[in-house]
């Protein structure tokens, strides 16, 4: 599934800035043409095209069924290449470019031209000491709230009824996303190895969804934190209505507050949230709130190498989020007497995710543009469409990280227990 636009044909001629004579301009014309086109040439002209304002076209003549990327005028033209990264979503959004056919696909086209492995350009080395890497708690409040506190009904419009706000895992690649989202949660309680009467903490929780899951189906004490006072209020009226209150406690504090002794930890899409020098103490905080015989699971957004999130991504959507490299996110678990015991990569999952989420999002655009207006229409869309292009392109992951501490040997003899959802999670050494 993709995400279409629309857009009213090709740009007017005369739509442009018309300074200068006309030699003038046909000559910057021709310059910029000629830099678009080496633009291209750099990337090993992908299955692209570029329309200009003025009607001329640029790329895969070759093949008419390609996306195409319109640009309305020349100012446009110059800011996008001057500033790709940022400037791609500015101008998406204000429609002075604009994407006909598949928004999808083209950038996955795009994501797939770029050089593997990626290196940071001079721009980007000589910004990256600005780049926040810490999030202290008055910064993480004011991030979350930017994102998960614009309003239950938006989410409503498009999550699954248990606003599940993560990949979900399609054990059957045709199950709709409410029995995928299930599964998931299921998953990680198997990887877990939950019994009943045992205690967990999750740093993180959403709208609450996991920890009433792990309550319900498996007996356990679940304390949840979140920063997130809308997604708390669907939790805690959640938990009233399946008579789970005694069981499930929703704190609305930060994660570096957690305290006490737990047989358990997790946290499924907080780590992304967590600034990379802010990783020490999370740390540490597992190694103080694991039991002797405790495990756990995190689950994240990540990537094959260290980077920075994407500029327009961290301004308008996730503000001090960085997706982590494996490599960052042993210095969870090196330095704090922890035990790697299994990761996996669920990153075709998460495309699959984001198409179901992208697919009910386009159906209640009008909906959405009640609730906000075009522009968030616009940006949320380029939002989805970009995270789904990049898990299929390569360029995000999906790590889920199980650990305990060293030296456990309560744990699995083999993965049998993880994919038979009847087996037993007994089978230990």
């Amino acid at each position: 599934m993709g995400a279409h636009t629309s857009f009213e044909g090709p740009p007017q001629a005369g739509t442009a800035p018309t300074g200068g004579s006309e030699p003038e301009r046909a000559f910057s014309l021709a310059a910029e043409r000629l830099l678009l086109g080496r633009m291209l040439a750099s990337v090993g002209n992908p299955p692209l095209r570029v329309l200009l304002w003025d009607g001329q076209e640029i790329g895969d003549s070759a093949n008419p069924q390609a996306p195409r990327l319109v640009i309305a005028d020349r100012a446009a033209l110059l800011k996008l290449m001057a500033d790709p990264e940022y400037r791609f979503g500015e101008l998406y959004v204000t429609r002075r470019i604009d994407v006909q056919g598949d928004l999808c696909e083209f950038l996955e086209i795009l994501f797939r031209a770029l050089p593997r492995p990626r290196t940071m350009g001079m721009k980007e080395r000589l910004l990256a000491p600005l780049r926040v890497r810490r999030n202290p708690p008055q910064r993480a409040l004011e991030n979350i709230h930017h994102h998960y506190d614009i309003g239950n009904p938006f989410y409503r419009l498009w999550l699954d009824p248990q606003l599940v706000y993560t990949c979900a895992y399609f054990a059957d690649p045709q199950a709709t996303l409410e029995q995928a989202q299930i599964g998931k949660m299921d998953y990680i309680c198997r990887k877990l190895r939950l019994r009943p009467g045992e205690t967990v903490v999750e740093a993180g929780c959403g709208w609450g969804a996991l920890a009433l899951h792990m309550a319900r189906h498996h007996g356990v004490r679940v304390r949840a934190y979140n920063l997130s006072g809308e997604q708390l209020e669907h939790a805690r009226a959640q938990a009233r209505e399946q008579g789970l209150q005694d069981r499930v406690e929703f704190v609305q504090r930060d994660y570096r507050t957690i305290d006490g002794r737990f047989d358990a930890f997790v946290s499924v899409g907080m780590l992304e949230h967590v600034g990379l020098d802010d990783y020490a103490e999370l740390g540490a905080l597992i190694h103080r709130c694991l039991a002797p015989q405790g495990r756990g699971l995190i689950h994240s957004i990540g990537r094959d190498q260290a980077g920075s999130m994407n500029a327009w991504i961290e301004r308008h959507i996730f503000p001090g989020a960085c997706p982590p490299s494996l490599s960052q996110m042993m210095t969870l678990f090196e330095p704090n007497g922890l035990s790697v015991l299994d990761v996996e990569n669920l990153r075709l999952h998460y495309a699959r995710t984001l198409e179901h989420w992208l697919s009910r999002f386009d159906a209640a655009s009008a909906q959405v543009q009640q609730l906000f207006d075009a522009d968030f229409v616009r940006t949320w869309r380029l939002y989805l469409a970009g995270s789904l292009a990049s898990f299929r392109a390569g360029d995000l992951q999906l790590y889920q990280v199980a650990f305990s501490r060293n030296g456990c040997n309560h744990i699995p003899w083999s993965r049998h227990d993880l994919y038979a959802t009847n087996g037993s999670a007994d089978a230990t050494l």
